[in-house]
């Protein structure tokens, strides 16, 4: 179990990329390990088969035993060329008996038979309990959902159960839980809320979004948007972009913004540096990586580190508002929501505009209520106001010299 970064003891064994007898070549993937901060690969150190010690969900100390590797086995024959394009080219034969599913979305497994009654009683496959392996609708499992209209068990549970599972908390839910109490108790956290107007942006993203994509290769997306803009109002008002450091102010003249990525194990927040230098292609860029390494556990402790501001998205989830928690050491975390079509009254008349709600949570030790406000308003204005993001600044105003 090899070293993975200071400070770091032990590691969770999140699961076996290789099975116990297989053969490995050196540098080749074994596991996945994952500690407190981040998730880690395991290489092989040789050549051999490979003869596995630890298990599944097992926490190992730094510089145990996880596996032993039998370097004097021979390499297996690779199968003949010839019969796997044979192989790969030969179209699967339909099952005969396959009944249609046209009910039955592709991401729902079911048996042919409980597809051909979902199909002919035109059910949602999706409100159906699966008892099968592997999540897979059985046919019993279409005839009780016939028989109890309106009435859902929990996954692989009868009507009325009272199952209680225990699982035991991962190292990285751990470390989210401890952090989360952390920055609750040690910090005054104050949240202030405002509204903005998403039309100019949506239009933009409209006009040009093919183009964007020709020339970038990316998709032009919102982060991009609210990045540029949280990294001007950042550089207009330090204190939001500042951590206290004992009896100290530490202030940063750069923009590191953490971004909230939600992952089936949980919330890990990786960091884009120097936004303020970033072209909206290189942010969009860099945002896909991210959440790309995160999706796959392959963020690094690197990716981790530094981030002076954080902003999340709740909105991808359908949240209206929220109150984020902040992201410790930083002192103020921004949380987007969901875009929604509301009455405005602009110009004297109701108009029906996408309004997605803002919400800025601050450390109240470090931002007064005057910078925290007047930097969500500045938020606010340069997103209702692109062209403001080019170099921060209303170019009328700045072409009359006001």
């Amino acid at each position: 179990m090899p070293s993975v970064g200071e400070s770091i003891n032990e590691v969770t064994l999140l699961k076996w990329t290789k099975k116990d007898g297989d053969y490995v070549d050196r540098d080749e993937v074994l596991a996945e390990l994952e500690s407190e901060k981040a998730t880690f690969e395991v290489n092989a150190e040789k050549a051999g088969i490979l003869i596995r010690v630890a298990k599944e969900g097992d926490t190992l100390q730094i510089g145990s035993v996880l596996a032993n590797i039998d370097e004097t086995a021979d390499k297996p024959a690779a199968a003949p060329k010839a019969e796997v394009k044979q192989a790969a080219a030969a179209p699967a034969a339909p099952a005969p008996s396959q009944a249609p599913v046209t009910a039955v979305p592709n991401d729902i497994k079911a048996t042919p038979v409980a597809s051909a009654i979902i199909a002919d009683k035109k059910m949602d496959a999706s409100t159906i309990s699966p008892t099968g392996p592997g999540g897979k609708i059985l046919k019993h499992d279409v005839l009780d959902a016939l028989a109890h209209p309106g009435k859902k068990a929990f996954a692989g549970q009868e009507l009325f159960a009272r199952n209680v599972r225990k699982e035991k908390m991962s190292n990285l839910r751990k470390t989210i839980s401890r952090r989360l109490v952390e920055s609750k108790n040690t910090t005054a956290m104050l949240t202030t809320f405002n509204e903005v107007d998403m039309t100019r942006i949506m239009d933009i993203r409209k006009a040009n979004k093919d183009k964007f994509k020709e020339a970038h290769g990316v998709n032009l997306g919102f982060m991009s948007f609210f990045a540029k803009a949280c990294a001007i109002a950042l550089s207009e008002w330090p204190a939001v972009n500042a951590y206290i450091d004992g009896d100290e102010l530490t202030y940063h003249d750069y923009a590191d913004i953490s971004i909230a990525v939600s992952t089936p194990r949980g919330l890990t927040v990786p960091v884009i540096r120097n936004v303020e230098s970033l072209g909206m292609a290189d942010i969009e860029k860099k945002v896909i990586e991210l959440a790309g390494k995160a999706r796959d556990s392959k963020l690094t402790a690197e990716d981790l580190q530094g981030g002076t501001f954080t902003i999340t998205n709740g909105g991808v989830f359908g949240s209206l508002m929220s109150t984020p928690i902040i992201n410790l050491p930083q002192s103020a975390i921004l949380g987007m929501h969901k875009i929604q079509d509301r009455p405005m009254a602009i110009n004297g008349q109701v108009v029906i505009r996408p309004m997605m709600y803002l919400a800025l949570s601050y450390d109240h030790r470090i931002i007064d209520g005057r910078e925290s406000v007047s930097f969500l308003v500045r938020v606010k204005d340069l997103l209702e106001n692109p062209e403001l993001l080019l170099f921060g600044k209303d170019p009328v105003k700045t072409l009359l010299g006001l």
